[in-house]
């Protein structure tokens, strides 16, 4: 399989809001899975402390991991430290901060951090900021700064407009703004979810393998733009535009998609319903 080098990936247009898309085919043991967590395993909540995850997950990814050759990671906006605390004694291959830091299927951890004077100038810009409106939220995961104003919507535009200048003013092209659900973050300008995914891709026990990435957000668009690249299968998990070619309606959609028996590798399927071995899926 042909590896991609993105610097900056965009996400590509959008599909038509009406199209309709199918669930995705049952994972083989040829594909190589990359997860979302908050929205697409676990539900959100107000903030980012108050995730639980249950012990059906729990129990749930050390199989689908075992299924795959272990050519399973978690592709997420939160840290990793703060991911694994969630998992306990899991130890995922894993992309934090938006690919900002990464662990490797070796465990190796690849670390790509802002410019510390510019992040620390950033983080205090936001911080006078949420300090000036009660209802806002500072969230420093440490190479990432995310702004959640889930408490006070009303606030969203003067976030977006106050953000975008902050980094203007700070960090020119090294930092870009993430949008999120009522919430903005910062992230170093040349990481995302799908160079996180690229990079993985590279690496063995991943290499070789059909890519499969479900995510539910704006940020996900960057890791299905490149796992279509790859010709592998994006997942959007649950409503809203997006670039993915298969959705899943809710969090209990995709347990019980990950839960369905794998199916057999096939050699000469093209279609939707094809193997990971395949190099096209419709």
């Amino acid at each position: 399989m042909n590896a991609v080098a993105p610097n900056r990936i965009g996400p590509p247009a959008r599909r038509p809001h009406g199209t309709r898309r199918a669930p995705p085919p049952a994972l083989t043991p040829d594909c190589a899975l990359f997860l979302d967590v908050d929205g697409t395993l676990v539900d959100d909540a107000p903030k980012p402390d108050d995730i639980r995850v249950d012990e059906e997950l729990l129990k749930m990814l050390p199989r689908v991991a075992a299924r795959l050759g272990n050519a399973l990671a978690l592709i997420t906006g939160r840290s990793i430290g703060g991911v694994d605390r969630l998992f306990p004694k899991l130890r995922l291959p894993m992309a934090g901060q938006h690919g900002s830091e990464r662990r490797a299927g070796d465990g190796t951890i690849h670390l790509n951090a802002p410019n510390p004077v510019s992040f620390a100038s950033m983080r205090q810009l936001l911080q006078v900021l949420s300090d000036r409106h009660p209802g806002l939220y500072l969230e420093d995961k440490g190479t990432t700064l995310a702004l959640h104003y889930r408490d006070v919507p009303q606030l969203a535009a003067h976030v977006h407009r106050v953000v975008r200048s902050s980094v203007r003013d700070v960090g020119g092209d090294e930092f870009d703004l993430q949008p999120g659900k009522r919430m903005l973050e910062v992230r170093p300008g040349s990481r995302n979810k799908g160079t996180a995914i690229a990079d993985f891709m590279r690496e063995p026990p991943f290499a070789g393998r059909r890519p499969v990435f479900a995510g539910d957000d704006r940020a996900d668009e960057f890791g299905f733009a490149v796992v279509d690249r790859l010709g592998g299968w994006s997942v959007k998990v649950g409503t809203g535009r997006t670039h993915a070619r298969y959705r899943l309606k809710d969090i209990a959609a995709v347990r019980r998609w990950l839960a369905t028996p794998m199916a057999m590798v096939s050699s000469d399927s093209g279609a939707a319903g094809g193997s990971c071995a395949i190099s096209t899926s419709r």
